[in-house]
């Protein structure tokens, strides 16, 4: 089975979505992170979520999520830098955007075609 990009979709948490996140962080023998999250869903049915603000991620362990989780922790990262820019003001904004490049950049690999078998 062949799985591809255009199957995965990303969003931020709604408060409906707690339910489906403790189902996701008690597969995983986790907590469920505080604050703002990004959601990663498989043809609909969660997979993964990152805190917005950082820290590990809950994930569903009977699948291959690994990309999943690196693409959410990206655009978490580069969410982090818009907030920081904000709150920094508009000088700081290009010291801010290079610092959260390297940052996601560094944990980030080539996204190959996902198969499963």
């Amino acid at each position: 089975m062949t799985t591809d990009l255009n199957d995965f979709t990303m969003r931020e948490a709604r408060p409906d979505d707690r339910d489906s996140l403790e189902r996701l962080a008690a597969l995983d023998s986790g907590r469920v992170p505080h604050g703002r999250m990004l959601l990663g869903e498989l043809e609909g049915k969660l997979v993964a979520a990152v805190p917005i603000s950082g820290g590990p991620a809950i994930a569903d362990p009977f699948m291959s999520t690994t990309a999943f989780v690196s693409l959410l922790g990206l655009r978490a990262a580069q969410l982090r830098a818009v907030e920081e820019r904000r709150a920094s003001g508009p000088g700081a904004a290009a010291r801010v955007c290079r610092a959260a490049g390297r940052r996601a950049w560094a944990r980030a690999t080539p996204m190959p075609r996902l198969r499963w078998s």
